[in-house]
Order: structure tokens, then C-alpha cells, then sequence
């Protein structure tokens, strides 16, 4: 037997999927509070506010009772009952819990195990660009072929529903969209979403809506995919607790979406999660429909929003910077051509010398579009808002 190969070596599927410029930048930071810096980090999507005292409350009681073991693998029934009823509350969409509500460990599994389920080698995978860096990943593991549809600051990011339409061939599977938008901080009208749906329905292809942020609105109001006629057969809903509850390290997420779809999707699950920690959706289903939990969640929206307006003032005191002011999720993207340096050559000196830390949004877009601009997330506290935006205007302003 001649086996003369590298049996290190990744499988050929992984020659598309790169590393996270997120993570990267994060490890870098690490490294300099572990040699003593202190950094300002506006770079990671995760709110700072504690998780709320009666969720924490609950989950300590649900541990205390001994419920530690196994669960269902599509989820604790109460827990999928409640999202169906909210859902169905908020949007006039019935999502039967015990065949079309599937938990799952954290948003980021149901997008994996959704992807896999769905696209097959060569399908053509629809994506609004600049984008969560999971989405084109997972279309090139499956060995999908990932059409990035540029969003442009002009038109407020708002996708062009023409050049949409331009892009979509017989080869179409799927659309991943996400709204309110990571990183734009779009939210998207009723009207294009209406114009989409129209299209996935005409052309017959799958909607894969990353809701995730659906509650972190400031301007305008959050319409569902779902919500639109005859759109259940066409749309995965993919939602979780981590960005309104702040409960990012919980891990807790969830989908829904047609029987049809979910029994293959189960295929999947199945073998990726045994089950959602118990504990913890126990605690959640105890907690979430409590007065406490919904008040705290509406003091951080709160926050959110008072944060987002000392980002936008401070914003608007530098010269040599462009951006669109974000109606939803925390995020905002920021153009710093003008200063001579592209994006990764910002970060790169604003972590160096004012130790502040954001994205590069240059892998986040179809090519070279997106190399002037940084991702600045606003889950932060106002001071840390305050003096990292003046670290970014000091840094522009010494650029000729």
C-alpha cells in the first residue's frame, strides 16, 4: 500500500473557507491587554450588558432540579411553544412547534446545519454584500457557489432589487439575508422585502432570513421574511437570544421554518448536537414571558439607541470619513479612503498606535469593494464609544 500523501493536510473541501478576520483581530487584542495594553474594542458583536437577573435566576434554579440531561434533540416543547405563539403574535405566521421549530447551540449551528441541508454542489447561493463572514464559508463548504450582490452606501444599503433580479439563473438555490444588518446596519423596507419574496417565489428558490437582530430597531419598523404572503414554504427563519438578551456565551438559537424543510434539515442536527443545554432552555422557558426579563431587554434597546446617537455625533465630527447612519442591530460601516489608507491598513494603525480595535471589512465583500472600509460595532459603553471614535478622528486627521 502506497499511501504517500500528507495525512495532515485539510480536506479539499476547506480550500475556500478562510479564517475569520473577527477572530483575528480579537487574538490580537488579547495579546496586547496580555502584555499590559489596554484596548478600546469596537470590533466584536456582542452586547456588554449582563444577561437578565431573572434568566440567570431561572437557569441556577433549573441546575439546582437536577435538569442536566439529555434533552429533546429538536428542543424542550415548552420553550418551542413559546416561540411559536411569540412569533406567531408578532407576525401572523403560524410555525407548528412540535414539527417546524428546531433549538439548536447558537445561531451560528442552525445557519451550518441549514447550508448543509439545502445546497448541493454548484447550487448558486444569492448573497447581500458586505456580510457575516459565515455565510459565503458555508456556501464553499458545501461546495455551493457564492453570488455576492454588492449593497451600495448610496441607496443606504437597501438591496437594488433590478440587480437582483439580474443575478438570479436556473442555478439558483438560495438567498442569505440578513436584517437588521450585520455590518451595514440596514433594516430593510417592507417593500423590497415584498419585491424579494416575489422573486424567490416567481423563481422558485429557498430564503435563508438571518433575523437574529430582529428586536435592535431604531428607526423604522422590523418586518419578518415570513410575514409575507405565501412566503412559509420559501423562508428558514434562523433567530436566537445572544444579541437582544445578551446571551452570546450561552448558546442558544433556533430556527423555523416549513415540516418539509425541517425534516431534512433534522438529517443534519441530528448528528451536530445532541441537544441545547437543558439547563438553559429550561431557565429560558421559565424566564422570557417574566416582566422582569422583557423590562431589562428594553432598557439595553434603550441603551442601544442612545449609543448609537453619540456614535453618529462623534462621527460627524471627523472630516475625512463617510458613513450611513445604522437603523438597526450595532453596527456601522465607515469609509476611510480619504485618509490614504484602506481598511486593513487603518485597523491595522489605529490597534497599533490608539489601541482601538474594529474590523476590516475587506473579507467581507465581493473583491475589492469593500477594502476602504472598517466595521465598528457600538455594543460598547458610551465612554468607550466616545474615545474610540476620537482615537479614529485623531488618526484620520494625521493622514495627508
Amino acid at each position: 500500500m502506497n499511501k504517500n500523501y500528507d495525512i495532515c493536510a485539510g480536506a479539499k473541501r476547506l480550500e475556500n473557507v478562510k479564517f475569520s478576520p473577527i477572530r483575528q483581530v480579537l487574538d490580537k487584542a488579547a495579546e496586547m491587554r496580555n502584555n499590559g495594553i489596554d484596548v478600546i474594542s469596537l470590533s466584536v458583536g456582542e452586547p456588554d450588558f449582563n444577561t437578565p437577573e431573572m434568566i440567570k435566576k431561572k437557569t441556577i434554579e433549573s441546575i439546582q432540579n437536577n435538569d442536566t440531561h439529555y434533552g429533546s434533540n429538536r428542543g424542550l416543547p415548552e420553550l418551542r411553544k413559546i416561540i411559536s405563539d411569540d412569533f406567531y403574535e408578532e407576525n401572523n405566521v403560524r410555525y407548528d412547534w412540535n414539527t417546524e421549530v428546531v433549538f439548536t447551540t447558537g445561531g451560528a449551528e442552525a445557519l451550518n446545519n441549514v447550508i448543509l441541508a439545502t445546497v448541493n454542489k454548484d447550487d448558486e447561493v444569492i448573497v447581500f454584500s458586505p456580510a457575516f463572514v459565515s455565510y459565503k464559508n458555508l456556501v464553499n463548504l458545501c461546495g455551493g457557489k457564492c453570488i455576492e450582490l454588492p449593497l451600495k452606501p448610496e441607496n443606504d444599503y437597501i438591496p437594488d432589487i433590478k440587480e437582483l433580479e439580474n443575478v438570479i439563473t436556473d442555478k439558483t438555490k438560495m438567498l442569505i439575508m440578513n436584517n437588521p444588518n450585520n455590518p451595514t446596519g440596514a433594516v430593510y423596507p417592507a417593500e423590497v422585502l415584498g419585491e424579494i419574496a416575489k422573486l424567490a417565489i416567481s423563481n422558485n428558490f429557498l430564503i435563508l432570513a438571518d433575523e437574529m437582530y430582529s428586536k435592535l430597531v431604531y428607526e423604522g419598523d422590523f418586518v419578518s421574511m415570513a410575514s409575507l404572503p405565501n412566503m412559509k414554504e420559501h423562508v428558514i427563519i434562523v433567530n436566537g437570544f445572544s444579541k437582544t438578551y445578551a446571551m452570546t456565551g450561552w448558546r442558544l438559537g433556533y430556527l423555523l421554518a416549513d415540516s418539509r424543510i425541517v425534516t431534512n434539515i433534522m438529517k443534519v442536527h441530528q448528528y451536530s448536537s445532541t441537544c441545547s443545554p437543558t439547563f438553559i432552555q429550561k431557565g429560558m422557558a421559565a424566564a422570557i414571558k417574566k416582566n422582569e426579563t422583557e423590562a431589562d431587554v428594553q432598557n439595553m434597546i434603550k441603551q442601544f439607541k442612545l449609543r448609537r446617537n453619540v456614535l453618529i455625533n462623534e462621527l460627524n465630527n471627523i472630516e475625512k470619513i463617510k458613513f450611513v447612519e445604522p437603523k438597526g442591530a450595532f453596527y456601522v460601516l465607515i469609509d476611510v479612503s480619504a485618509t490614504g489608507l484602506n481598511g486593513e491598513e487603518f485597523a491595522a494603525r489605529l490597534l497599533k498606535d490608539e489601541h482601538v480595535a474594529v474590523v476590516p471589512v475587506v473579507s467581507m465583500g465581493k473583491d475589492k469593494v469593500y477594502d476602504d472600509y472598517i466595521r465598528i460595532s457600538f455594543a460598547a459603553s458610551e465612554d468607550n464609544i466616545r474615545n474610540g471614535i476620537r482615537a479614529i478622528g485623531r488618526l484620520a486627521d494625521s493622514m495627508k
